[in-house]
């Protein structure tokens, strides 16, 4: 294609999920409409379209979990399911007219910027090519699978797939199955399918804590008060905020705090788990916190039931249909289920994105993923990203971070209006830096360095790259604008083409 063919948008949003739809309500009402989402799949949705497991359901409440301009008083639960949460987000591209904008089946191949033209030229694996003066990357930490490289697994003549790529067409009735990992969806998938299965073998590496999960149907009168006086939902929300806020010390500042709730987790345990050798395998080592905590009520009593096994170890090999762990237990199953948590630290998107400098995203953050309040890497003039570093929570809603974010995002843009002309704002080395060191050292306290784990909030440098060890107010007052001191003000030496100005679809 022609490089005058291009289509040119002011922002382009990559990804359809909670950052990149609330980017995109956002810019609308900024005044922005020259924007486009491109995202790879067939439907919007995120990780929310792509978790569909037996059981997939959120564990942060549902007036929480949801974006505080677009409240919804119909959630039919306090923790709602899978299928609910991306109702929600149909409903939120429908209700602010986002379809328009967005670009489904595009899924971004390269994004390489421009230092003459002050653009980045992105490119999808369609074929489509379009130029934009501001890339806001919202793809989120947990939207590629990881799946262990394990030895002999592709000689395994049954049916192997991960939890976030549930394969839909395979029956479990009947059949062996070998679950791997004991994450947040694991504990999920275990009670859903043990009724169902002949057995399951649950290969458990860290056993994680486990607290009950205290959900219920909404009541009908519920959602009708919610419905017609829309202030009890804000207050129902604010009060679920507030709680969460108040928690924040014990994980940030006093981890010892943390062991009258590690009392209720065992007290949770003891109630299914009667067998004590069982018990042993299943109690963590380590401070309640250090990895993220889970809630379930039927975690524990599902793997009680007898054709349930815990092995106590991670699987190490598999020898045609027999799966073995690493001390050396043998299991023979008909289907491998992975629950093995995604490339947080290393995002597969940042291998896709060229900088100033001509080198990666990737390359750039080998060290360990850097920017400036979660937004903006050195070398990377007018790219943002949503959920980026440092930005994750360990017992709040990721939504109130996310909306934080756009808030930054639209003073970004302001301030890049106010400037005029062929513009780009590229975060100098020293603010990155300066904001990083003060995350880091905030960061040596929390539970998340000091509780004895090996979690994947850490990279393989073991620098906790993924969690905020502070407030969502905190995070919110420091996202609220945008500091010119931390940004180098970049101007184009040649004006853009007119011709590229021509928008062809």
């Amino acid at each position: 294609m022609a490089e005058f063919e291009h289509e040119h948008v002011r922002v382009a949003v990559i990804g359809s999920g909670f950052g990149g739809l609330g980017a995109a309500v956002r810019l609308r009402r900024e005044g922005v409409t020259d924007f486009v989402v491109l995202e790879r799949a067939d439907a919007v949705g995120g990780t929310w379209r792509d978790n569909s497991y037996p059981g997939c359901a959120c564990d942060v409440p549902s007036h929480l979990y949801s974006f505080s301009f677009a409240p919804n008083p119909e959630w039919p639960r306090t923790f709602s399911g899978q299928e609910h949460i991306r109702a929600y987000l149909e409903h939120v591209t429908d209700t602010f007219g986002l379809r328009p904008h967005i670009r489904l089946n595009h899924e971004v191949t390269m994004m390489t910027w421009d230092a003459e033209k002050l653009w980045w030229k992105i490119e999808a694996a369609n074929g489509t090519t379009l130029v934009a003066d501001v890339v806001v990357s919202a793809t989120g930490p947990l939207s590629d699978p990881k799946t262990p490289d394990v030895p002999g697994l592709d000689t395994f003549p049954g049916r192997v797939f991960h939890s976030a790529r549930w394969d839909h067409d395979y029956d479990l009735t009947g059949k062996r199955v070998a679950m791997i990992g004991t994450g947040a969806s694991a504990i999920q998938i275990v009670p859903a399918i043990q009724p169902q299965v002949d057995k399951l073998t649950l290969f458990q590496r860290t056993p994680p804590w486990v607290m009950p999960r205290a959900d219920r149907a909404i009541s009908g009168a519920e959602r009708w008060l919610h419905r017609t006086v829309p202030a009890t939902g804000k207050a129902r929300r604010g009060l679920l905020w507030g709680i969460r806020e108040l928690q924040v010390q014990a994980f940030t500042k006093r981890p010892d705090e943390l062991g009258f709730i590690e009392t209720i987790a065992k007290a949770n345990m003891a109630k299914s788990i009667k067998d004590p050798a069982l018990r042993a395998r299943l109690t963590p080592d380590y401070r309640i916190g250090c990895k993220r905590i889970l809630l379930s009520s039927t975690y524990y009593p599902a793997l009680a039931q007898p054709n349930v096994d815990v092995v106590a170890s991670g699987l190490s090999e598999v020898r045609g249909s027999t799966v073995v762990a690493a001390d050396g237990t043998e299991t023979e199953v008909d289907a491998i289920i992975f629950g093995t948590g995604f490339h947080v630290t290393d995002m597969p998107i940042a291998d896709r994105v060229v900088g100033a400098d001509g080198i990666t995203l990737a390359e750039t953050w080998k060290g360990g993923m850097e920017s400036l309040r979660g937004a903006s890497a050195v070398g990377f003039p007018n790219w943002m990203t949503i959920i980026g570093p440092n930005t994750g929570l360990g017992n709040s809603s990721m939504i109130l971070m996310i909306e934080a974010q756009l808030n930054y995002l639209a003073d970004y843009l302001r301030q890049l209006d106010t400037l005029g002309g062929r513009v780009a704002l590229a975060a100098r080395p020293s603010a990155v830096g300066a904001w990083n060191r003060r995350v880091q050292e905030r960061m040596k306290r929390t539970v998340w360095n000091t509780g004895g784990c090996d979690s994947w909030y850490l990279d393989a440098n073991g620098r906790n790259t993924t969690v905020w060890p502070g407030t969502t107010s905190e995070f919110r007052r420091a996202t609220r604008e945008v500091n010119l001191a931390e940004y180098d003000v970049v101007r184009a030496e040649v004006p853009a083409p007119a011709e590229v100005e021509g928008a062809v679809a």
